[in-house]
């Protein structure tokens, strides 16, 4: 139904943003028997049992729990669910991406900001450390608060944005602020309504979708059909050599002159749906169609196998 981007500092209230957030959210869709199936789920590196100075330790590290974070927030949005991404949410691009899964799902989205001066941040840093809370070391604090970037209502990602003064006001489930997103998220929608948006998925982000999901499945049943034949062919030639596989009309032959162990085919599976995967990320899309990936798989293996 809805995701909710909470966005701070370090330290500046996020999680009690999020933690009152959801409660106000639950006491909200319970009084409301029609929208009862509807449930709450927050999403933070706590969720995943992660350290945040190991998870923010260096770039590799960061972009990887961006990464386990947007997975888990696609897989997790449906109608039936309000996502709340409890997280720093630090960089508008990452933000961006965030609203296309919205976009993409077709649901209302916001987000939550905790406006907090770094010099109270730092405080609040310090006082979780000397009370042995999870608190984030002194390098990695500062390096994060140089690069927040602060969001701004103008962007489409970023509206409607919702502010939180938590040093000022505290943050309770009864603050303005979070009464206002209750509000937003829950309101009912009709063809009168003007201050209510639900995300449209383009025609782009749908199609896009369904080729994607398409490609993956003809790939790894391709593939996989790939490594059947190569083992039937080795199987029948008894551990006698083999001059090629062919795998029918139209398509090249494996050049294979040695036996070749099925886990050393299925590694050598894993690295090609891995490589084709990323290619697809900065270039032409995985092929889809089983021809083209068999077609594709089979060149592959010829150039690696052609190492030995």
């Amino acid at each position: 139904m809805a995701l909710v981007v909470i966005c701070g500092q370090p330290c500046s209230g996020k999680s009690k943003t999020a933690l009152s957030l959801s409660e106000a959210l639950s006491e909200s869709v319970s009084e409301s028997e029609s929208e009862s199936k509807q449930t709450v789920k927050i999403i933070s590196e706590t969720s995943f049992h992660l350290d945040r100075n190991q998870s923010y330790a260096n770039m590799p590290n960061e972009k990887n729990l961006r990464g386990v974070i947007r997975s888990e927030v696609d897989r997790s949005l449906t109608k039936d669910n309000i996502v709340i991404v409890d997280s720093l949410n630090s960089i508008k691009g990452y933000r961006y991406e965030l609203w296309c899964l919205a976009r993409a799902a077709g649901i209302r989205y916001c987000v939550l900001f905790c406006d907090v001066e770094g010099t109270h941040c730092r405080k609040w840093n310090e006082e979780r450390r000397e009370r042995g809370e999870a608190s984030y070391d002194d390098k990695i604090f500062d390096d994060l608060s140089s690069r927040f970037e602060r969001p701004d209502r103008r962007n489409r990602w970023d509206s409607p944005l919702f502010e939180l003064w938590p040093h000022k006001d505290g943050v309770e489930k009864s603050s303005a602020a979070i009464n206002d997103a209750v509000l937003y998220l829950t309101k009912k929608v009709d063809s009168k309504t003007r201050d209510v948006k639900i995300l449209q998925p383009t025609i782009a982000t749908q199609s896009g979708k369904f080729s994607e999901a398409n490609s993956l499945y003809e790939l790894d049943r391709a593939t996989q059909e790939v490594i059947n034949a190569l083992v039937e062919a080795q199987s029948q030639a008894l551990g006698g050599p083999l001059n090629g596989v062919s795998l029918g009309q139209g398509l090249p032959t494996v050049n294979i002159s040695r036996s070749i162990g099925l886990p050393e085919l299925r590694r050598l599976r894993r690295t090609f749906i891995k490589l084709t995967g990323q290619t697809s990320l900065s270039g032409r899309p995985p092929p889809s169609d089983a021809e083209s990936a068999k077609r594709m798989f089979v060149d592959y293996l010829n150039r690696e196998l052609g190492t030995h």
